[in-house]
């Protein structure tokens, strides 16, 4: 079922609701694959910690997080779009060789998967992208266990790099590297 959703940035004062989404996240029975951090660990951070993680999604340009709004002015979903500068150090080791958006944190509710809200996320988050001057390509990383964000990240376009990844705290397991270039 189609719904209507809004995508617009976080503002710095809804650090309660940057929280909630993204304990919700990681109480999703895909967040094994999806995510590199525990409920647990999560749950522990203090509000200090949410106050400045969405302070700087809201304004950031390194950083820009974007939630899409459902009915009732529910969030029903998130992405976070890192900007990674050429020469800086990549979140797994290596040396970015362009300027680019890396997408992390994605999430949509399971009650609103298949609806439209995460196309319409990234239809924001990488139109926000291409935006910025400079900026080559938009990637992100993918489990291989996760096949049903990997068939969505192809349907928007993205395709394999050829790169992987272990991931961190299970070298047996791998991350796939998803690329978009400029249209």
């Amino acid at each position: 079922m189609e719904h209507e959703y809004v995508v617009r940035v976080v503002r710095a004062d809804e650090w309660p609701q940057v929280r909630e989404l993204r304990l919700a996240a990681l109480r999703d029975p895909a967040a094994p694959v999806a995510f590199l951090e525990t409920y647990e660990d999560a749950a522990a951070k203090p509000d200090s910690y949410w106050q400045e993680r969405a302070a700087g999604a809201s304004r950031g340009l390194s950083a820009r997080q974007f939630v899409a709004v459902g009915p009732h002015d529910a969030w029903v979903g998130s992405v976070t779009a890192l900007v990674e500068e050429a020469g800086a150090a990549d979140v797994f080791g290596g040396v970015i060789e362009q300027r680019q958006a890396h997408l992390v944190g994605v999430f949509v509710r399971p009650e609103h998967r298949g609806s439209g809200a995460t196309d319409t996320l990234f239809e924001a988050v990488v139109g926000w992208a291409w935006t910025l001057e400079g900026l080559e390509r938009v990637r992100l990383y993918v489990h291989e266990g996760n096949p049903r964000a990997q068939a969505f990240y192809r349907r928007f376009g993205f395709v394999r790099s050829g790169g992987a990844v272990p991931v961190p705290g299970d070298p047996s397991s791998r991350e796939f590297e998803l690329v978009l270039k400029r249209p």
